[in-house]
């Protein structure tokens, strides 16, 4: 195969597949316009039927109206019989036979409509039964399309939700890092702050009450317990009052 031929052989796959792709992607729509198209047809169909049946009946009608022309003639043509009028019977009779060859020649056909009234009929009542299937089993397919439409999307949705749930826990981690460090970044600077001017070295003394002007809570105990002791003390010692003379 040459080059050319095979290059020609590409292109026509290239396109009977992206023409497949696109019949694909739209099959549903296809298929509705395949359903009007069977539903429109099946309309010229009945158009048709009516025509037949109402040609039918016009024969059957013109089939009953010789009929009863002939009746009429017949009775005429004895009539005229009866009388000597043979001429006018033998006019009469040519009459009746052209409206027998009529009757003849309609009988047939009006059988032959009836038949084929017959066959369209059930060809109409199947074809209908068959568009009224495909369109239940195309319903259902719209269905099962809608439903894997709609699981696609939550799935899709879930895993983007579980992304954005992993994405948010990873950015509330880095927060919390960050928050740590510079948590940390303010004690240290605070501590070197309190080296700098000494209060670092203050804070010891006053948790050990050895800074001036600072009391501990051992301190002030002691305190009141002097105090105690000095007011009770001068009691003690006090001599007693002296009576009153009676």
């Amino acid at each position: 195969m040459s080059m050319l031929a095979k290059l020609s052989a590409l292109f026509r796959g290239t396109a009977h597949d992206t023409a497949q792709g696109v019949v694909d992607a739209n099959a549903l729509k296809i298929l509705d316009q395949e359903i009007r198209d069977a539903d429109n047809a099946q309309g010229k169909a009945r158009d048709d039927l009516s025509g037949l049946v109402a040609r039918r009946r016009m024969a059957e009608t013109e089939l009953k109206s010789f009929q009863d022309q002939i009746a009429k003639y017949e009775n005429s043509a004895r009539t005229a019989l009866d009388r000597g009028q043979n001429d006018l019977a033998l006019e009469v009779a040519g009459r009746i036979a052209e409206l027998e060859t009529g009757i003849g020649d309609r009988g047939p056909l009006i059988e032959n409509m009836k038949a084929a009234e017959v066959r369209l009929r059930a060809a109409i009542a199947t074809t209908d039964q068959k568009i009224e299937t495909l369109r239940r089993e195309i319903d259902i397919v719209k269905v099962n399309d809608s439903v894997q439409k709609a699981q696609s999307s939550v799935a899709l949705q879930s895993a983007g939700a579980q992304s954005r749930i992993g994405s948010a826990a990873d950015s509330l981690q880095r927060i919390k890092q960050r928050q740590a460090i510079n948590e940390e970044k303010l004690i240290a600077g605070q501590e070197l702050e309190d080296k700098r001017t000494g209060a670092d070295l203050d804070a010891k003394l006053k948790a050990a009450g050895i800074l001036p002007g600072h009391s501990s809570a051992n301190d002030v105990l002691a305190r009141l317990q002097a105090r105690e002791i000095k007011v009770v003390t001068p009691l003690i010692g006090a001599p007693a009052a002296a009576k009153d003379p009676a």
